[in-house]
């Protein structure tokens, strides 16, 4: 099979692998060397299959004749996935930071976990307090809005209420 026809299969099915100097496919992942949006140099994207936009994008290096850019190999490219997850890990754990908060409110009862879980929904957003015990067993949930101010003064409010749902 010549070398195109091999490259048309492969393309055609997403999930094979590809090991070429300037696009790398493999275990999940597809690397392509750009130029530089400026022109000057080249530049590396690594892209999660299955997703529109570049988990990375970084510099890559240029090769020996200081005009083409380093072919990618199989050591880069497992440096490349492995930097790409830590970026997406990183981002999953920031989004999961703001959207659920908890506090921890003493009780007569006892150790009360107050959280508040935000739902991004693109036509009605809205979030979810809700009150657990030291057991986990839930005490009360509410709907309120996604700009509700989760603190340990509006936990104790709220609890203070006896759990009813907090004004908008």
């Amino acid at each position: 099979m010549h070398n195109a026809e091999w490259q048309e299969d492969n393309e055609a099915d997403h999930d094979s692998a590809i090991h070429e100097a300037r696009l790398w496919r493999d275990d999940g992942w597809t690397a392509r060397v750009i130029r530089n949006e400026d022109g000057e140099g080249w530049a590396v994207e690594m892209i999660k299959d299955g997703e529109a936009e570049p988990a990375l994008v970084g510099p890559w290096t240029m090769g020996r004749d200081k005009k083409n850019p380093k072919p990618l190999d199989t050591p880069a490219f497992h440096t490349l996935v492995k930097t790409a997850a830590e970026v997406l890990r990183r981002h999953e754990q920031q989004l999961h930071a703001m959207l659920h908060k908890s506090v921890a409110v003493n009780a007569a009862t006892g150790t009360i976990t107050v959280a508040l879980d935000i739902v991004p929904d693109e036509d009605d957003p809205y979030a979810l307090l809700s009150a657990q015990d030291e057991d986990g067993a839930q005490l009360a949930e509410v709907r309120v809005l996604p700009s509700f101010k989760l603190t340990r003064s509006s936990a104790e409010k709220w609890m203070e209420s006896g759990f009813r749902k907090p004004a908008d």
